[in-house]
């Protein structure tokens, strides 16, 4: 809370020590002891140890909360070949403890960065095709909590790669997940109901409608969150 209070550039410069601080190996018990502590207290793993969110997209692809140590190893003997990360900045103990235990379970790790509150980006969706088509599988994919960006990447996944109906894909947006689309999370669910209106229904295919007609700013524009939605999922459930 006091963090939004500080100026753009002194939340921008701890923004950047925190990530220098992670990105790096962990060396020595006590730094190990510090990532830990980090991952479970300050970016709320302890609450994942109990319920990763984990899910079953295809047999191809899983979807999940970001997950520790223990639970990578779970999924290295379910056959996971590939981790996807959708969270971008190494801002916490999680990343540098992810990092090691892929390394120790042979899986790889690659980023494929989004995000939950804004207009997805057109460069992003149309860029995914292709990395759909490359990924090794099977695959896990993870953002925070597993509930928004993890389902916009899934719905994505079933959309272009699996050439899944509509309906079906935006499935994976629910409330069955922790996904509150009245939250500004839903500027997702409303990406996927303006491409309904002016894409599908005139029989535009989706990334088609992406790359000739979408407009992000618009819907940034139009797009209004509900209050109480949003209080829920930013203040009290703490939503990345």
């Amino acid at each position: 809370m006091l963090s939004r209070l500080r100026p753009d550039e002194e939340r921008y410069a701890r923004r950047m020590a925190r990530i220098a601080r992670w990105d790096r190996p962990i060396e020595g018990r006590a730094a190990r002891l510090r990532a830990w502590a980090n991952m479970l207290l300050v970016d709320h793993g302890i609450f994942r140890l109990a319920y990763l969110n984990a899910h079953r997209v295809t047999p191809r692809l899983w979807r999940a909360a970001q997950p520790a140590p223990g639970q990578i190893a779970w999924f290295a003997r379910q056959g996971v070949k590939t981790i996807v990360n959708l969270r971008g900045g190494r801002e916490h103990g999680s990343w540098p403890l992810q990092r090691e235990a892929c390394e120790r379970h042979g899986i790889a790790l690659v980023d494929f960065v989004l995000r939950s509150r804004g207009a997805p980006e057109r460069e992003t969706i149309l860029a995914s095709k292709a990395f759909f088509a490359t990924l090794t599988e099977p695959a896990l994919v993870h953002c925070k909590s597993g509930a928004d960006r993890a389902g916009f990447f899934a719905a994505l996944y079933l959309l272009i790669h699996e050439e899944r109906p509509l309906d079906e894909a935006t499935r994976q947006l629910s409330l069955r997940y922790g996904h509150f689309r009245f939250a500004k999370t839903g500027i997702l669910d409303a990406f996927f109901d303006t491409y309904r209106r002016e894409g599908a229904a005139k029989g535009i295919a989706f990334l088609d409608w992406v790359e000739t007609a979408y407009d992000p700013e618009r819907l940034e524009r139009e797009f209004k969150p509900g209050f109480l939605s949003s209080m829920i999922a930013d203040r009290l459930i703490r939503r990345e």
